[in-house]
């Protein structure tokens, strides 16, 4: 029941540290460098799997439409190469104060603390 620890110190093995500390923080490592290795980015989709963002047509508002479904009326698909994909994001910062018209060309919409 009693050894020498590495320190030169006598310990009984109900001494020390408990496992489940030990174990639990071993865990929180692998589960950070899986994280990390793993190439998951940990900004907010703006959608999620299986679905792409629309907008508003006129208008700053956006949505999310499943993959296999035609933007729903009032709403059109984001330029190509211009599109939002995390919160924050370089897209999602420009469209929130830019839209599209009816005809397709890219607008400035004011923000509503200026109305």
């Amino acid at each position: 029941m009693y050894g020498i620890s590495r320190f030169g110190r006598v310990a009984s093995a109900r001494s020390g540290r408990r496992p489940s500390r030990s174990a639990a923080g071993l865990a929180l490592a692998c589960a950070t460098v899986a994280v990390l290795t793993t190439g998951c980015s940990m900004e907010d989709a703006i959608c999620g799997g299986g679905e792409y963002p629309v907008m508003t047509i006129g208008a700053t508002g956006s949505a999310c439409v499943p993959d296999d479904e035609d933007p729903p009326k009032g709403y059109v698909r984001y330029p190509e190469g211009k599109v939002p994909e995390h919160v924050d994001d370089k897209w999602d910062m420009y469209w929130r104060t830019h839209s599209v018209d009816r005809n397709g060309r890219i607008i400035e919409v004011p923000d509503a603390s200026e109305q």
